[in-house]
């Protein structure tokens, strides 16, 4: 039987990344070499950005080196707070027809330089954005029966122990991309 897992996230700008490396390392997660991820992101007919995305399912079709990988994910609790359905798939273009075949509709194209690290469940990702600017998520694979605000408040106070100046954002990728490159009056 297939389940989804639910992944609980934070995310925070960060103005200069040197600091929080450090951080970080010193905390034992050490980032991978940075990882080129092309991103494009849809969206259920009929949803806008401006939105609630709660129970609404987003599909994300990554390409990152030879490796293309297929996502749905569906808001729960927040923004960044999903049931998540993953695979990979062989043909980025055969996939690309099949979503816009199920109905989705492409909203906008996520390109990231992404470094990772993992220390025991929790996932960081130090992630340059382009049009968004240089970001970090924690994240974490949380069970049904785990409250994902707690985890978000647990995540929140490490993020703020390691380094000051993090500025939280509770946006995806998609929203802040497209919110750069087209501001609303």
């Amino acid at each position: 039987m297939l389940t989804a897992s639910r992944e609980v996230e934070v995310k925070y700008q960060v103005a200069d990344p040197a600091p929080l490396i450090a951080a970080l390392a010193e905390h034992g997660f050490h980032l991978s070499d940075v990882a080129t991820q092309d991103d494009q992101a849809y969206a259920q007919p009929g949803w806008e950005y401006g939105m609630s995305k709660i129970g609404v399912a987003f599909a994300r079709l990554r390409t990152q080196g030879d490796l293309h990988v297929f996502t749905v994910k569906k808001p729960v609790d927040n923004d960044l707070s999903c049931l998540e359905y993953e695979t990979q798939v062989a043909d980025r273009d055969a996939m690309h027809q099949a979503v816009l075949c199920m109905g989705f509709v492409p909203t906008v194209r996520i390109v990231k330089q992404r470094r990772t690290a993992r220390r025991g469940q929790v996932v960081v990702c130090l992630d340059d954005v382009l049009h968004a600017g240089i970001f970090v998520e924690f994240e974490r694979i949380v069970g049904p029966e785990e409250s994902a605000v707690d985890i978000q408040a647990e995540l929140d106070s490490f993020a703020r122990s390691l380094v000051s100046g993090l500025e939280r954002t509770t946006q995806t990728y998609d929203s802040l991309v497209r919110d750069r490159q087209y501001p609303r009056p």
